[in-house]
């Protein structure tokens, strides 16, 4: 006799009737040990006693379910998934069959025709993996950058960012500042400072922030961005990665910084970011001899600045290109800029000049290089709105300033009629009847002037 296959609850049963047929156990006490009823014990005692053990399997055990499927039903709903439906997965597919070609079948039973055929992949044969990156070979080939948004000071002050660039081949912190939030001009300031002291690496590491990327760019952009500009015109490479994992040296570092900076921050007593910037010097260098790691190369890829200190401004600063009216006047960031009249300024009317606007906040006219006289036209007018967009990254920043502008009071407004929006002003003259069509007919009959 060969093996005989049978299930746990089988073997309890096996055991029990044993125990019945050698009289160590009474029928009532089987029927109340397997719950089952007495005539059901003595069924299977009979079977025991005739075949022996192997009769107490299931009867049904080795044969086709009375509910199964029939294979030609199997091969017409893959047959039809293959032509129609290749790209559906099995709930939808089976959305559709019942739907289109009354072919009911549920998505479990679905899914496992198309699993077995090859159609569709199992949960675990689709999953991805994301293997570790090699570091670059050479210091300054390749700088990550990124901004973390934390409560570096604790509860002593309000939460702000931390700038990191970091390099990819030694995880060697190359810069870190403390700003308000992420801007283009925190990030020229903090590149200005990386540039004076290392010099231009060969390319940036970055996620898909504004500052570094256009998000939805048309034919009449260039598609740069201001940071993109300059770092074209130091001839620096900027790349945008997919995902934050891809760039996850400067993330790690990040997470390693919020732990242990902040920490260093309470116990120098520092709450402040100008404190902080001061503190980041020391920190910097006990990190780097703590962390850093040793080049697979030996070569500083790092490129001489090759430009003036002075003339890194004109360099860093927001540029674009603004229309000049009859006027004289040229509208920029939700200010009206008066251009003083001149020879040269006379003969911009029509054209576009190029606008610079300065980290401190000064604004300066140029034509064909040349700066222009000018002044702001209505400094006050500058103010956030109630339609006011911003980002999720500077959303803090934006919300201080608009504190700051409660404080100072509430903002005058005036009522305006509808009719102002088609440019209707009122000339001062009350008519009160003297100039109606009658009264105009009625001159021109009596051959009066009207």
């Amino acid at each position: 006799m060969g093996w005989v296959i049978m299930s746990e609850r089988e073997l309890n049963r096996v055991e029990v009737l044993v125990q019945v047929d050698d009289g160590r156990l009474t029928v009532d006490s089987a029927a109340n040990l397997l719950d089952l009823t007495r005539r059901q014990v003595f069924r299977l005692l009979k079977r025991y006693r005739l075949d022996g053990a192997a009769a107490i399997r299931h009867k049904a055990r080795g044969k086709p379910p009375n509910n199964r499927i029939h294979k030609a039903k199997r091969d017409y709903a893959l047959a039809v998934i293959k032509e129609n439906y290749a790209d559906f997965g099995p709930t939808l597919a089976a959305e559709q069959l019942a739907e289109h070609h009354g072919f009911k079948v549920s998505r479990e039973t679905l899914r496992k025709w198309m699993v077995e055929d090859g159609i569709w992949l199992s949960r675990k044969q689709r999953r991805t993996f994301h293997q570790p990156r090699l570091r670059r070979e050479c210091y300054g080939e390749l700088i990550q950058i990124d901004g973390s948004d934390h409560r570096w000071f604790a509860d002593r002050s309000d939460p702000c960012t931390l700038l990191v660039f970091i390099d990819d081949a030694t995880s060697t912190l190359m810069e870190l500042r403390f700003v308000t939030s992420e801007s283009t001009f925190s990030y020229f300031e903090a590149l200005e400072s990386y540039l004076l002291k290392h010099g231009r690496p060969v390319a940036f590491y970055s996620d898909k922030h504004s500052v570094f990327r256009v998000p939805k760019p048309n034919e009449h952009m260039t598609g740069m961005t201001q940071f993109g500009r300059a770092l074209a015109e130091l001839n620096i490479e900027i790349i945008c990665a997919n995902f934050s994992r891809v760039k996850g040296r400067v993330e790690r570092a990040n997470r390693t910084l919020q732990d242990r900076l902040v920490k260093e921050l309470r116990i120098a007593g520092i709450s402040n970011i100008d404190d902080g910037n001061a503190f980041l010097t020391d920190f910097v260098e006990r990190y780097n001899a703590r962390f850093a790691k040793a080049p697979a190369k030996p070569d500083n890829l790092h490129r001489a600045l090759n430009i003036e200190p002075d003339r890194l401004a004109e360099v860093f600063c927001l540029r674009d290109k603004r229309y000049v009216t009859r006027d004289l006047t040229l509208k920029y960031d939700r200010k009206r800029i008066r251009l003083e009249v001149n020879d040269l300024s006379r003969g911009l009317v029509g054209k576009y000049v190029d606008t610079y606007e300065f980290a401190d906040g000064r604004i300066q006219v140029r034509a064909k290089g040349v700066a222009l006289p000018c002044s702001i036209f209505d400094p006050h007018q500058q103010r956030v709105t109630h339609a006011a967009i911003t980002e999720n990254k500077r959303l803090g920043a934006v919300l201080a300033h608009i504190k700051e502008e409660q404080e100072r009071g509430p903002i005058k407004t005036t009522v305006k009629p509808e009719s102002d929006r088609d440019g209707y002003r009122k000339n001062g003259r009350r008519n009160n009847g003297w100039n109606t069509l009658a009264d105009r007919k009625r001159k021109a009959s009596q051959g009066c002037d009207i």
